[in-house]
């Protein structure tokens, strides 16, 4: 019998999952957690076989949820889910320690084959993760947009974003502008969560 927690934020998501993964004849979901608040208090009651955990595309917090379970739970194969991989973050999952590789979109029979396959030793790598490695999306930010990104990333004012990289005040509001544009972001800290998810950054 292959012993499960799944760790997934969104309560009906996390509820389907369990009673998909608890219908399978050699799989048992012993126990479930909604964030990675209540996950470390889950590892310690009971070690399963497979970890069936949420990622979100901040790379640096996931690859040390990742660390962490692989160095408190070593016996515990990670199966990580995301919406989105995108290359930094398929990059940081696989050297944290997850075993595999799924993405939410893909159909529920394909996260079971993963976790059997990995309680069993295997790597599973969903081809949407695989395809954001070896295509990753384009960058449209020209040179001196990235260089205004990576400023404003420090949550600084627009005055010493200019200041810096001696730039005049309108335009740095004009790239900016630019940047929000070109990322579909709603303002600058999200293009730079936008940016560092794609490696662009």
């Amino acid at each position: 019998m292959i012993h499960v927690v799944v760790a997934e934020e969104m309560g009906l998501l996390r509820s389907a999952l369990c009673a998909a993964l608890s219908n399978e004849e050699d799989m048992e979901v012993i126990a479930d957690a909604a964030g990675v608040g209540e996950l470390w208090g889950v590892l310690r009651r009971g070690c399963p076989d497979v970890l069936v955990l949420e990622l979100r595309s901040e790379v640096p917090e996931s690859a040390w949820v990742v660390a962490k379970v692989v160095a408190e739970a070593p016996e515990t194969a990670v199966v990580a889910m995301s919406h989105r991989w995108s290359p930094p973050l398929v990059e940081a999952a696989l050297a944290a320690g997850a075993r595999s590789l799924v993405s939410k979109d893909a159909a529920l029979a394909e996260l079971v084959r993963a976790v059997r396959a990995t309680a069993g030793g295997e790597r599973v790598i969903d081809p949407a993760a695989a395809v954001a490695v070896l295509s990753p999306p384009v960058n449209p930010l020209t040179r001196r947009e990235l260089e205004v990104l990576r400023v404003a990333a420090e949550g600084v004012p627009l005055k010493e974003i200019a200041r810096r990289l001696f730039l005049a005040h309108g335009t740095v509001r004009n790239h900016l502008s630019a940047i929000l544009h070109k990322t579909g972001a709603r303002n600058r800290m999200e293009a730079v969560r936008l940016a560092q998810r794609d490696g662009w950054l």
